[in-house]
């Protein structure tokens, strides 16, 4: 079945609440759904047929009246449906916000309660962030990408490889690593990511047409200096 009116997601998410002693009543004031039990907090849900800014917006607007916000929407489906679900889902904890998701046999599933969110720190991601940026020399890409796209370490250690070669024909990849100051000089030749580089012989390598294409392409996005 799919859901194509927020009516459909009401009768299910109702009765989510319901088998767990709430009270519930639609349409309540500005609120989609109201439940409560007892004298414990009122819990709110609003319902959209997709995640949305706005969806987002109202959400926010209700935790002025409960700590215990929900958003209900079907739960996503095509090529896109997982990493759709989990974005917003890690929105939802960011925010503060439960998310209930309805199925195509209309069940309803508690993906998350409301409540704090404290995410752990990655130390991992972070030192690979401090080392790019260490590595980029300047400020290249000045908030966006360039017109030939992202500047990042590895393109502008690639690119130094590049001009010394074009300045000095073919050399050994040691030469070009002393004399760039680019310790990987010769994996990065070797590895040819950009298709810049050929070997010639044993340790020595060339540009390639690609290569003056790239520094033509590029150049400017290096420092001087």
């Amino acid at each position: 079945m799919q859901i194509t009116s927020e009516r459909a997601l009401y009768a299910p998410v109702k009765a989510l609440f319901e088998r767990q002693g709430y009270t519930v009543k639609g349409e309540v004031g500005a609120a989609d759904v109201v439940a409560r039990r007892g004298d414990e907090p009122v819990v709110i849900v609003e319902l959209k047929l997709r995640f949305s800014l706005s969806l987002f917006h109202q959400a926010i607007t209700r935790l002025s009246l409960s700590d215990l916000v929900y958003i209900a929407v079907p739960r996503p489906s095509g090529r896109l449906a997982r990493r759709t679900l989990k974005d917003n889902l890690a929105l939802c904890r960011r925010l503060g916000l439960g998310l209930i998701c309805v199925d195509a046999r209309a069940r309803a599933e508690v993906l998350c309660d409301p409540g704090p969110y404290a995410p752990r720190k990655s130390k991992l991601r972070q030192a690979r962030l401090l080392r790019e940026f260490d590595r980029l020399r300047g400020d290249p890409n000045d908030g966006g990408a360039t017109r030939h796209g992202i500047v990042t370490g590895y393109r502008q250690d690639a690119l130094a490889c590049a001009l010394h070669l074009a300045e000095h024909g073919a050399v050994k990849g040691a030469v070009v690593a002393q004399a760039t100051g680019v310790k990987a000089a010769t994996r990065i030749m070797a590895d040819n990511h950009y298709g810049w580089f050929e070997r010639v012989s044993v340790g020595i390598y060339a540009l390639t047409e690609g290569g003056r294409r790239g520094l033509a392409d590029w150049s400017e996005s290096l420092p001087e200096g």
